[in-house]
């Protein structure tokens, strides 16, 4: 699937219940209204569609439990059924194979985070606005969609919200427009996208471009409140664009924003074309300046760059993580290799259990696979030499718009090596002790 071409739609294997491989989707467009006071949301999505290989009885959709009033296949109406979290519509005879198809749902309630091993994902409400978080499987707490992690399509997002808060959204903001105490935001994101990098903030935001030097216009969304600690401690980013460009080629989108919402947040998140912090990653001082690196090099790895099933989240995590050790080399402070040692000394007094290739969903998230990921990518370049490591980098960024595998990836590094690397890939990818460093 290095082409980015999906002739097949295989099913995720983590989250076999979320998604339809029985088809993929080709756009959304989802126009919607939310008022943040009573935490309602109500709109419509409109979903074009390609069927698979062979005739298609039912069109399923993830969606959570939202009241649907309205609902078409190709603009006419169907049979439907809506329970857990399944949306079905199934029309008079099957839909043929390769046959392109839209569905229209109209739907209106309280969107709350989708439960998870991980605690709530997707929509949540903030005490002043809202964010969506959706990794891996909150996407429906907000639209219809098939959400599954090899299923890409582009977005066009309208989004209407009283007059005194901004939407931020993924790609281009198209129009906004004023009107009758609320606002109209259109953002559209043509790159293909997954469904759980799609995103929208609702916040009391001010805006203001970040520093030049950047090769991609870079803007920073902050309450009033947090913006001067906020411009102080992303002062540097335009710089980490710089550095990433040229290590791993050119930034993949036509822009990048990072919004800082006004609650901590455990984790940074990373969305199509931009970067969401909490305030508890804002401190006036660059604390957080790592997490800064491992959000913006998501834009290549694991958003333009996609994994087509979740067992490959190495290959987001493990170059986000290295991304933090390259600019840590490249902007005066420890080098790559020191950072490397102590991964490994970590990593060598816990447990011994992580295959890193394929982590099983319950360790899939674990701090040891971010670690070992930008270690054995350390590995490689030790192994490779900067040239030949760093050639492979940029032809692996280069497949933007691609699903991909660990075989993938390993397939891209050989052809980089003089050497087999079988055996060093083995020990590092498909075993659980960690192997000694060379």
């Amino acid at each position: 699937m290095a082409n980015g071409k999906q002739a097949a739609y295989p099913q995720d294997s983590y989250f076999p219940g979320h998604g339809d491989p029985r088809y993929r989707v080709h756009r959304y467009e989802l126009t919607l209204d939310y008022r943040p006071a009573p935490n309602r949301l109500s709109g419509s999505a409109r979903i074009s569609c390609i069927n698979g290989p062979d005739p298609l009885p039912e069109v399923v959709l993830d969606f959570a439990e939202f009241r649907v009033h309205r609902l078409l296949l190709d603009g006419r109406q169907v049979r439907w059924t809506h329970r857990a979290g399944k949306l079905r519509l199934r029309p008079a005879r099957p839909l043929a194979p390769g046959q392109a198809f839209t569905a229209e749902v109209g739907y209106a309630g309280n969107p709350r985070p989708q439960r998870s091993p991980w605690g709530g994902l997707g929509w949540e409400e903030l005490t002043d606005g809202a964010l969506v978080a959706s990794q891996p499987i909150g996407a429906p707490s907000w639209y219809p969609c098939n959400d599954r992690v090899g299923d890409r399509a582009a977005y066009l997002v309208s989004m209407t919200a009283p007059a005194s808060y901004s939407v931020v959204g993924n790609g281009r903001l198209l129009t906004r427009t004023a009107h009758a105490g609320a606002t109209t935001w259109v953002w559209d994101q043509p790159a293909p996208t997954a469904s759980y990098l799609t995103t929208v903030q609702i916040g009391r935001y001010l805006d203001e471009p970040l520093g030049e030097g950047s090769p991609v216009p870079q803007t920073l969304h902050a309450p009033q409140r947090l913006l001067a600690s906020a411009r102080h401690d992303f002062a540097r980013q335009p710089q980490m664009a710089a550095l990433f460009t040229e290590l791993f080629g050119p930034y993949p989108f036509g822009e990048y924003a990072v919004v800082v919402v006004d609650e901590d947040l455990d984790v940074p998140v990373e969305a199509q074309g931009l970067s969401v912090f909490g305030a508890n990653h804002v401190d006036g001082f660059r604390g957080s300046e790592r997490l800064v690196a491992h959000e913006l090099a998501h834009q290549w790895f694991g958003n333009a760059v996609g994994i087509a099933d979740w067992r490959h989240i190495w290959l987001n995590e493990g170059f986000a993580k290295y991304a933090e050790w390259l600019w840590s080399e490249r902007s005066g402070g420890r080098p790559a290799e020191a950072h490397a040692a102590d991964a490994h000394a970590h990593l060598a007094a816990l447990p011994q259990d992580l295959v890193l290739a394929d982590p099983g969903r319950k360790l899939m998230f674990d701090d040891r696979l971010y670690r070992r990921g930008g270690l054995v990518l350390h590995e490689l370049r030790r192994l490779l030499g900067d040239t030949g490591f760093f050639a492979l980098v940029r032809e692996w960024a280069g497949r933007r718009e691609a699903v991909v595998t660990t075989a993938d990836f390993t397939a891209c590094a050989q052809r980089h090596s003089a050497v087999p690397l079988d055996g060093f890939f083995r020990a590092w990818l498909f075993q659980g002790p960690l192997p000694q460093r060379s």
